[in-house]
């Protein structure tokens, strides 16, 4: 990405963003990923589910703590499954209601989810009770 990053604290050093297109392999950000605050990860399609697949890689394998934030074809139905690969902002596609989204957040909070995933990874059996 870059050659040289300026030192935090500097006058030169800001948040960095960058848009990674679905089709874009999200190794190419392992080097960079520490100096990133955001990275927005687009869905062309609603049934194209590549960037679960960058957002999971971002938050499990390269640690990435900053912004993850899904576009385009966002729909409440995919709340659920966004927040569980590591997704923590969305814009939601224009027919799409927030309060809808809000509480399709909330749907699987009781039990959770019998598989694990970026957030709590092990499976509810591995779990203490």
């Amino acid at each position: 990405m870059r050659e040289q990053w300026p030192a935090p604290g500097t006058p030169d050093h800001k948040p960095v963003g960058v848009i990674v297109p679905n089709d874009t392999d999200i190794e190419t950000l392992e080097a960079d990923a520490a100096k990133l605050s955001l990275v927005v990860l687009n869905f062309p399609k609603w049934v194209d589910g590549r960037a679960y697949t960058q957002a999971h890689i971002l938050r499990s394998r390269y640690r990435f703590q900053g912004e993850i934030r899904a576009t385009g074809e966002v729909l409440v139905d995919m709340m659920s499954l966004l927040k569980r690969t590591g997704f923590d902002a969305v814009v939601l596609r224009g027919d799409q209601d927030r309060a809808a989204a809000e509480r399709a957040l909330g749907f699987f909070t009781a039990r959770g989810h019998y598989q694990g995933d970026v957030q709590v990874t092990k499976p509810v059996f591995a779990r203490s009770a």
